[in-house]
């Protein structure tokens, strides 16, 4: 029997590396979870303004347009989904900014999928 647990929500996964990219978007996909994926900053702005979906997980280091400005983005929004940023940044003032801008939860790469997968869980189960 296949898991359910993200049945109904929508996520957009934004990495430019296409294996990161796949294996995250698999793992939602195995959760009953409408996936989206985009390479670039730029295209996320665009796809959460199209989409709206319940949860973003976002790559720091983006192509055109960085993470933060995409994080800045989404808080003119009027519902901001939920955020996990994921990044191989272990700087202190970077989960700090992150963290002002909105975020739900920073997580350092590498991050096991099952890990990312039960933050995810657990952020839309208090939505």
């Amino acid at each position: 029997m296949a898991a359910t647990r993200l049945a109904g929500r929508s996520v957009l996964i934004v990495d430019d590396d296409d294996d990161v990219r796949g294996s995250i978007d698999l793992a939602f996909r195995g959760e009953g979870a409408a996936t989206r994926t985009v390479a670039d900053g730029t295209s996320a702005v665009l796809a959460v303004q199209q989409s709206r979906p319940d949860l973003v997980i976002l790559d720091m280091m983006l192509p055109q347009r960085s993470g933060f400005l995409v994080l800045e983005k989404l808080r003119e929004a009027e519902s901001m989904p939920a955020v996990i940023m994921v990044t191989a940044n272990q700087g202190r003032r970077h989960m700090a900014y992150a963290q002002g801008l909105g975020v739900d939860a920073y997580m350092v790469k590498p991050v096991s999928l099952h890990r990312l997968v039960e933050t995810a869980v657990r952020l839309l189960g208090e939505r």
